[in-house]
């Protein structure tokens, strides 16, 4: 039933421009299916337009940029349904405005702290410094990047662990991208006995890189002495290979390596300890003098 405007109490509570009982049976309710309509058609038809994109533009952008792209049609996609919504319930463009301007030193005083945050996230998208499907590692966290947004980036450990850093502490810190260059060198460090001979050492590392099938001819494996230890010699040999198989390729390196070593005869040494029986430092002759009694008074 409809509340006639002459029934209102004065000072009735005030929305958009109009009284609240006025736009609620006047606008509102009347409305009603016609809103749901524009929420649920809309929300489809968004859905499809991202799908369409996600679809056309995936193998020409890189995951970030694709990910901006899609972000920003939901943006624009929600904006067109919230200002449908509010044409049909006829709200001035006036009270919008005012709505939004409210809104927006609130959210201003509100969120200064995230300027920071914001500002950053601009330098990394911009930068490309790594992009979305990388392996990055910051300080002592390292994982795959999930999403790059403007006040944070996630990412997933090697654990399944979801990891939350903000856009400031990563503009302030060092970031490797593991995952930036195809190629990656493994370094290993050996060491060998002082017994053994160096050049053999340094051909049977060369010949095990040589017959790895993931280490790669060019660039050629390097075979450096790095110098002498308390235990041995120290040796370095690093042996490039794609970055995709970084991890299976210094796993074969180790195991082979220390085949070659066993089937030559090369020592690699370890720390030995020496453990002696405890040893007294007084002499067998040394004898106790006794202190003779004093006599007695």
């Amino acid at each position: 039933m409809m509340i006639p405007l002459t029934s209102l109490p004065e000072g009735s509570a005030q929305i958009f421009g109009t009284d609240l009982d006025t736009f609620i049976y006047e606008r509102f309710f009347p409305n009603l299916l016609i809103i749901f309509l524009y929420i649920v058609i809309g929300s489809l038809l968004l859905k499809g337009i991202t799908r369409i994109l996600s679809k056309n533009i995936g193998k020409k952008l890189n995951p970030q940029s694709r990910m901006l792209i899609i972000k920003f049609a939901n943006i624009v996609g929600t904006f067109v349904i919230i200002m449908l919504v509010l044409n049909r319930l006829e709200v001035p463009l006036s009270a919008i405005l005012g709505a939004a301007g409210i809104a927006t030193v609130a959210i201003g005083i509100a969120s200064q702290n995230s300027m920071g945050n914001v500002i950053s996230g601009i330098f990394l998208i911009s930068e490309h410094s790594f992009v979305v499907g990388d392996i990055i590692q910051v300080g002592a966290n390292i994982g795959t990047v999930v999403s790059i947004d403007l006040l944070s980036v996630k990412l997933r450990n090697f654990d399944g662990v979801h990891l939350r850093i903000p856009n400031e502490t990563l503009i302030k810190s060092e970031i490797n991208t593991i995952t930036k260059n195809l190629t990656r060198r493994v370094a290993l460090e050996i060491s060998i006995s002082y017994y053994d001979s160096i050049e053999l050492a340094r051909d049977v590392l060369l010949k095990v890189a040589d017959e790895e099938p993931l280490a790669l001819k060019d660039p050629a494996p390097f075979f450096m002495v790095a110098g002498y230890g308390p235990s041995g010699i120290n040796l370095f040999f690093g042996v490039w290979g794609e970055t995709r198989n970084f991890a299976m390729l210094k796993t074969a390196l180790l195991i082979k390596i220390k085949q070659a070593f066993d089937a030559n005869g090369i020592e690699i040494p370890f720390p030995h300890i020496t453990i002696r029986p405890p040893v007294s430092f007084r002499k067998e002759s040394d004898e106790v003098v006794p202190v003779p009694e004093k006599d007695p008074v």
